[in-house]
C-alpha cells in the first residue's frame, strides 16, 4: 500500500489559498491551481518510484513460545532490505485479543539495510495468543509518500498459568516433606516394588524376612521395598460452562489447570507418567501419558490451548471415552463442578465405571462465596432468598461428596487458592499408602 504523508497533504492544501486568490483577481488563470495539484501528485509519484521497493524487504520476528500469567515477555521484529533501504521505518505488531503489545508503534533506524525494534507482549488471559501479522512502513526520499508492508505470521504463543510460581511451590513442598522423611519414604521403605535385600534391623517389619536367602547366607535378611514408579497419572479437566465461571475472581478452569500443572510437575519428578484429558460436550484433548525431560513443557503448551466453553458437560461421553483409552490401571484426577442433582447423578454413574479398574481422586473447589452468603446476616428479603438458594447448592454438594466417598472415590475438598499444595499432599499420601 502506498499513501501520502502529512507533508504531501500540507503541500496540496497550500494550493487552495492560492487558487482562491487567483480566482478572485485573475479568473482567467484558474488553471494554475490545477497545475499545482498535478505538480504535487507528480512529486509523490517520483518519490514513490525512487524509494525502496516493498518486494525487496523481508520481515522476521523473535517471540517466546510460552507466556506465564501475568508475566510479560519481550518480542523483537526485524526488517532487511536487499538493495536500497530507507533511513528510518516504523513497525507494528498485530495480535489477537489475548495479547497486548506495548508500545503499539515502534521506530528504528536502518544500518546496512537492517533494522530491529523490541516491544513487550502482555498476556490478557489464559489460552493461545497469536501474532497475526507484522506491519512496516517507511517514507520515500522526499518524505511525500508512505510505503506500507503487511506480512502474515500466524505465530502462536501458549499463555499458561505462572509456571515459575508452580515450580517454586512444588520445590518448596518437596523441601518441606523431606524434613519429615516423606521424600525418603517415597524412594525406599513402604511400597510394593522390590528394591534390595538388607540385613534385618530392629525397625524392620519381621514380615519382610526372606527365609530362603537368610538360610543361604547364614544371616537374617529382609526385603526392602520402594514405592512403585512409572504410574500413569491422568488429569481429567472439565472445560464445560460451569468450570468457566469465576470463583474469587478467577475462572474455575484456570484454578484447575494451575493445580493440574503443579501435580504434573511433581509426578514427573517422581518418575510417573502424566497425561491430560479435557472434555465438555465432547472430548477436546487427550495427550496420552508421557514422561521424560520435555514432558512438562509439552503438557503446558497443550493445556494452554484449552479454551473457555459455553457447552454443558457430557460426563457419559467424556468419561466413557477416557476409560476406553486407558489400558493400564491409572490414577485419574477429576477436576469438575456441578450445580444440580441431575448432572451430579450422571457424573456419579460414570465415575463408578472408572472405579472398577482405576483409582479416582475427585477435586472439589470449595465455593467460599456461597459459604459467605449463607453466613452473612440477612438485612433485606433478597438476602434471605440468596442464602436459601446458596444453602441448597451446598447441601447438594455435601450429599454428592458423601456418595463419592462411600463409592470409594478419594475426595479432596480444599480452598480454591490452595488447591495446588493440597492436591500434591493428597497425591503423596496416596503413593505413601500404595493406593495407586
Amino acid at each position: 500500500m502506498i499513501y501520502p504523508t502529512r507533508r504531501a497533504i500540507i503541500l496540496t492544501a497550500l494550493g487552495a489559498p492560492a487558487a482562491l486568490i487567483i480566482g478572485l483577481f485573475a479568473p482567467g488563470y484558474w488553471v494554475v491551481a490545477g497545475g499545482w495539484l498535478v505538480l504535487v501528485l507528480g512529486l509523490c509519484l517520483v518519490d514513490a518510484l525512487r524509494g525502496p521497493s516493498r518486494a525487496s524487504c523481508q520481515l522476521a520476528i523473535d517471540a517466546p513460545q510460552t507466556l506465564g500469567m501475568p508475566q510479560s515477555g519481550s518480542v523483537t521484529v526485524r526488517a532487511d532490505f536487499a538493495r536500497t533501504f530507507p533511513s528510518r521505518a516504523e513497525f507494528a505488531i498485530e495480535t489477537n485479543a489475548r495479547l497486548t503489545v506495548a508500545p503499539d508503534r515502534l521506530s528504528a533506524d536502518f544500518v546496512r539495510g537492517q533494522a530491529s525494534a523490541g516491544a513487550t507482549l502482555g498476556p490478557v488471559r489464559r489460552g493461545t495468543g497469536e501474532i497475526l501479522a507484522l506491519w512496516l512502513r517507511w517514507q520515500g526520499p522526499w518524505g511525500l509518500v508512505w510505503k506500507q508492508l503487511r506480512e502474515t505470521t500466524a505465530r502462536s504463543i501458549a499463555i499458561v498459568p505462572n509456571l515459575v510460581a508452580v515450580k517454586d511451590e512444588a520445590i518448596r513442598l518437596f523441601a518441606r516433606d523431606a524434613q519429615f522423611g516423606i521424600k525418603a519414604q517415597l524412594e525406599t521403605g513402604e511400597g510394593a516394588e522390590f528394591h534390595a535385600l538388607r540385613e534385618m534391623a530392629g525397625a524392620m517389619d519381621t514380615r519382610c524376612v526372606d527365609w530362603k536367602q537368610s538360610a543361604r547366607h547364614g544371616k537374617l535378611l529382609g526385603k526392602e521395598f520402594r514405592t512403585e514408579r512409572n504410574h500413569p497419572v491422568v488429569l481429567a479437566i472439565d472445560a464445560g460452562r460451569l468450570m468457566c465461571e469465576p470463583l474469587l475472581g478467577v475462572p474455575r478452569i484456570d484454578r484447575a489447570i494451575n493445580g493440574a500443572l503443579m501435580l504434573a510437575y511433581v509426578s514427573l519428578r517422581l518418575g510417573d507418567r502424566v497425561g491430560v484429558f479435557s472434555f465438555d460436550a465432547k472430548p477436546r484433548l487427550f495427550t496420552g501419558v508421557i514422561s521424560g525431560a520435555g514432558a512438562f513443557a509439552r503438557l503446558q503448551r497443550l493445556v494452554a490451548g484449552l479454551d473457555y466453553s459455553a457447552d454443558e458437560t457430557n460426563y457419559t461421553l467424556g468419561l466413557t471415552q477416557l476409560g476406553a483409552q486407558l489400558s493400564r490401571r491409572s490414577l485419574i484426577v477429576v477436576f469438575t463442578d456441578f450445580a444440580d442433582a441431575t448432572s451430579a447423578e450422571l457424573m456419579l454413574e460414570n465415575l463408578g465405571r472408572l472405579l472398577r479398574k482405576h483409582v479416582v481422586l475427585f477435586v472439589v473447589l470449595r465455593d467460599e462465596e456461597l459459604e459467605a452468603i449463607v453466613r452473612r446476616e440477612p438485612l433485606r428479603p433478597e438476602d434471605v432468598t440468596a442464602a436459601v438458594a446458596s444453602s441448597g447448592l451446598l447441601q447438594v454438594r455435601d450429599v454428592v461428596v458423601g456418595r463419592l466417598r462411600r463409592m470409594g472415590v478419594h475426595v479432596l475438598d480444599a480452598p480454591a487458592e490452595r488447591i495446588g499444595p493440597a492436591l500434591i499432599s493428597a497425591f503423596l499420601d496416596l503413593k505413601r499408602r500404595d493406593v495407586m
